[in-house]
């Protein structure tokens, strides 16, 4: 049974600092692409980072660029999202997911099959 867990989310000011984390259990997540995903309230659930299954190759979504990195440690079997500069706008609940296998860094919802249960991220003003 694959699994993801994720942690790490709360509440920072404005301009502050998050390092979201998610375990894999019941997959080798060395040979899945990962995804971070963020769903604010009334709107769509959106990529905010992905990285290949060898971690050589990431994407952003442009409006997280140079504010959050994506990495992931294959000894452990987790994938972790530094988030920083945070701001208002990136309150939302946050969802690690596994892609494809040996897949490359997507940001697209539905080439990611296993989801955790979401972590929250509220960024004060």
């Amino acid at each position: 049974q694959v699994r993801l867990v994720e942690s790490g989310g709360g509440l920072v000011q404005a301009g502050g600092s998050l390092r979201l984390s998610c375990a894999v259990s019941g997959r080798t997540a060395s040979m899945y692409a990962m995804g971070w995903f963020r769903q604010a309230p009334g709107k769509e659930r959106e990529s905010v980072a992905a990285i290949n299954w060898s971690g050589r190759n990431t994407y952003y979504a442009d409006v997280v660029k140079g504010r959050f990195t994506i990495s992931r440690d294959n000894a452990k079997n987790t994938v972790d999202l530094q988030m920083n500069s945070l701001q208002p706008e990136d309150t939302a609940i946050y969802y690690c997911a596994t892609g494809r296998l040996y897949g490359s860094s997507r940001p697209f919802v539905d080439e990611y099959d296993y989801w955790g249960q979401g972590t929250q991220v509220t960024v004060s003003s």
